[in-house]
């Protein structure tokens, strides 16, 4: 096939944790950028180094209404939907309609631009998985009835328009289930496992562990995932398949939160508290495919990706600080 040239990006809920640092690279790799985000659960912090640059602009759009008139791009990229349980649950109705109205209009928008469209998916579609690694031809054990499933439905409906419309010729995809990813511009209130123990542990907190820690989680810093959705997006070849984004090193949670702890250099308690419903038991991607097909693996190890989020932590914990004293002096 041959190359194209790609100029232009819409990145749907650009304002979140991971759009915000897909906004950066796009900006930094010379394109021109619109960010479209309902501001839910995001927040335009996430944005403050773009806005004054020009290739850069914001709207404020729910993607399950249709899109805004006069929008132009050559690359789409759908991150538009909560990722963090407790605030997916909130409204799991919208959650839902995100995951398939929302695609869908933006399948619409990209099958009318002939742009390429991103979809990030989830390791969530494989459930409490019954294959260990899992790879993408894995169907996944989801509970369809579980608070959960308006997230892990969602995106499997998701996924099934975004390769419908490739079928049919309707819009070029590129397919991710990414798991679990942290870093900087998490927010600490997300009820994901490292914003929750980072931000317990330099506080001084009890931090929290649910079920017996025994569990398992694969985490894959911010940085590598970005790097493994450009890899993906930019693949010439059109695939029908989904493609996992992880990083295949599986801890325990328990140990995750030893790890945490000590370099926070903090001397907090665990607290370990009933285990959420559905809560996978095991999650590790295998990422042969990833390897192969996008010579893409993460290199940046636990152990500094966790130092770099503890730093940002404490940098957004001292700005708190420091802002609320200036407003009590003022």
């Amino acid at each position: 096939m041959k190359t194209r040239s790609f100029r232009t990006a819409l990145v749907a809920g650009g304002a979140g944790f991971v759009g915000s640092h897909l906004c950066d690279h796009l900006i930094a790799a010379g394109y021109r950028v619109t960010c479209l985000d309902s501001l839910l659960t995001s927040t335009m912090d996430n944005l403050r180094g773009l806005l004054r640059d020009s290739r850069f602009s914001f709207v404020e759009h729910d993607v399950i209404n249709p899109l805004p008139r006069g929008l132009t791009a050559d690359l789409v990229f759908n991150l538009a939907c909560a990722a963090s349980p407790p605030l997916y649950q909130l409204d799991p109705v919208h959650t839902m309609m995100t995951s398939v109205v929302g695609t869908n209009n933006l399948l619409i928008f990209a099958a009318e631009q002939g742009a390429r469209l991103f979809q990030a998916s989830t390791s969530e579609v494989y459930g409490n998985p019954t294959v260990h690694p899992q790879p993408e031809s894995y169907f996944g054990n989801v509970n369809t009835v579980s608070p959960r499933a308006c997230y892990d439905e969602g995106k499997r409906a998701a996924e099934t328009l975004c390769f419908d419309y490739l079928r049919q010729g309707m819009a070029d995809v590129r397919v991710a289930r990414i798991f679990n990813t942290y870093g900087p511009r998490l927010r600490a209130s997300d009820g994901r496992v490292v914003s929750n123990m980072v931000s317990q542990a330099i506080a001084g907190e009890a931090i929290t562990v649910y079920g017996d820690g025994a569990q398992t989680r694969s985490f894959c810093y911010v940085d590598d995932l970005i790097d493994g959705v450009m890899r993906l997006m930019l693949h010439e070849a059109p695939l029908m398949h989904p493609v996992n984004l992880g990083n295949p090193t599986e801890l325990p949670i328990v140990e995750i939160a030893a790890m945490i702890r000590t370099l926070a250099g903090s001397s907090s308690p665990f607290v370990f508290r009933p285990l959420p419903v559905d809560d996978p038991c095991r999650r590790q991607p295998d990422i042969t495919l990833a390897r192969a097909l996008l010579q893409w693996q993460p290199r940046i190890g636990l152990t500094q990706g966790l130092e770099r989020t503890i730093d940002w932590f404490r940098e957004v914990q001292e700005q708190t600080v420091v802002g609320g004293a200036a407003e009590r002096t003022v």
